[in-house]
């Protein structure tokens, strides 16, 4: 009698099923294409069709996901902040306790990031910046981030011990700023490779200040 196949191991609950070569959801391609053209390019200046093109679907299987453009622009952001979000809290994590260490090993990593060739700011500056009018979804998303970003500063500068923590919060909130926007001009060996040791020298002379 011909022995019946060997019965298959039973799957972990939720392990996943796609290997390393199975495609992307057509939805899946359509974030990825519209995060790097938008970041590259500019939101305003991508059009629907180079975004379809790209990522090889049709415009249907993009508006059943995302009813608009503008939409799709608010999608795109609300994935930039989870990404700033992630490396923010990392180098939060990485030094329980010190607010100093934890800002400065957030500005390291981002000197290094500003000094990179190809670098273009942060996306959620840029779409403020492309969207003057505040009731645009992409200002919906933008708005709240640098608002809750300026919070938190003020919150470690107060840890700190700061005698001023809203002027230190706003000193390294126009630091970080400024070098988004620096590093889309003067690109690799900018300003924005300075940014951790200005930091560091603000933060200094606010803490000497004390009492």
């Amino acid at each position: 009698m011909a022995k019946k196949p060997a019965k298959a191991p039973a799957r972990a609950k939720d392990a996943p099923v796609a290997t390393l070569d199975a495609p992307l959801r057509a939805v899946d391609r359509i974030r990825r294409s519209a995060r790097e053209l938008f970041y590259r390019e500019g939101i305003r200046a991508v059009g629907v069709e180079e975004i379809v093109t790209q990522a090889g679907v049709t415009k249907p299987s993009l508006y059943r996901s995302f009813p608009s453009k503008d939409e799709l622009a608010a999608d795109y952001l609300r994935g930039y902040e989870a990404e700033f979000w992630r490396r923010f809290d990392a180098a939060i994590a990485a030094h329980p306790g010190d607010p100093r260490a934890q800002i400065m090993a957030y500005l390291i990593a981002l000197a290094e990031r500003a000094t990179t060739s190809g670098y273009r700011g942060c996306g959620l500056t840029n779409a403020a910046i492309e969207y003057p009018d505040r009731s645009h979804p992409a200002r919906a998303v933008s708005d709240p981030h640098k608002r809750e970003l300026r919070k938190r500063l003020k919150a470690m500068a107060t840890e700190m011990g700061a005698a001023k923590p809203g002027i230190l919060a706003d000193g390294l909130l126009l630091l970080i700023e400024g070098t988004f926007a620096s590093s889309q001009i003067f690109g690799p060996g900018g300003p924005g490779g300075s940014v951790a040791a200005a930091a560091d020298a603000l933060i200094g002379a606010s803490l000497r200040k004390k009492g």
